[in-house]
């Protein structure tokens, strides 16, 4: 049933959608929400609502029932180490996704935590990169079912950092190392500040919040630069380790990015 107002009231046009309301507290994505509403197990104040679109006051106590709730527990996250030759996203012809590298025989256990979730193929329905990492670049790529990781990561106002490792040749420009650090645009938009520093003679670390197609390479391209190899080390708290290329493991439950 419908939200139920005063019946000389309509529903507020100015409120807020329940499904905006449930991903904006992190409980849900806005997708999941929708589909969650459909089957009647969304409450706001205590009352079901079950219609699509409804709006409520920004402060309204929206929970979720106890079967939504059991569905997005379930929920998992995967950590893989992509290797060079793997597209992140849909598949390029003559390439093969990241996706298919998510196999039992390819699940790594870190021996500092033993404790090991069991590969479950239920666990590939609904699985999807998070972001992008280029075919010719390496590293942690996060895959997810739950819409909250994603929304967290990849949302515009994200501030979730993500660091790299670069290997270039080339002679920088005279200001290229403060060019890359703020004041470069691309596609006609002004990047975001980043923080880029050398680590050795041919290695730059960059840690960005922002994540757009081939970035880092057209950056340093803009001031010179050439980049011959790019790993991604680290997104927000969570880092690559140990964990060898093609192989994965899934987000522990104590981990946040």
């Amino acid at each position: 049933m419908k939200y139920p107002v005063e019946p000389e009231e309509a529903a507020p046009s100015s409120g807020v959608r329940v499904s905006k309301l449930l991903a904006k507290r992190g409980l849900c994505s806005r997708r999941e929400a929708d589909r969650y509403i459909a089957r009647g197990q969304v409450f706001v104040d205590g009352a079901r609502v079950t219609e699509l679109g409804t709006r409520v006051a920004p402060d309204a106590r929206v929970t979720l029932g106890e079967a939504a709730s059991r569905t997005q527990a379930r929920q998992v996250t995967i950590l893989l180490h992509k290797p060079v030759g793997f597209v992140s996203g849909q598949p390029e012809p003559g390439y093969k996704p990241a996706m298919l590298l998510i196999r039992r025989e390819n699940q790594w256990q870190d021996a500092k935590h033993p404790e090991r979730q069991p590969f479950d193929p239920r666990h590939l329905q609904g699985l999807a990169p998070v972001g992008r990492l280029d075919i010719d670049s390496t590293g942690l790529l996060v895959l997810t079912q739950d819409g909250r990781v994603a929304r967290q990561l990849i949302d515009e106002d994200s501030r979730v950092e993500k660091e790299y490792l670069v290997r270039v040749t080339g002679q920088i420009d005279r200001d290229g190392l403060a060019r890359l650090r703020h004041g470069l645009r691309l596609d006609n938009k002004k990047l975001k500040p980043a923080r880029v520093d050398w680590q050795n003679a041919d290695q730059l670390r960059f840690i960005l919040h922002e994540g757009r197609k081939r970035q880092i390479r057209r950056m340093c391209e803009q001031v010179g630069l050439c980049v011959t190899g790019l790993k991604r080390v680290r997104i927000g708290q969570i880092r690559l380790g140990q964990i060898p290329p093609g192989r994965w493991r899934y987000l522990r439950a104590e981990e946040r990015f």
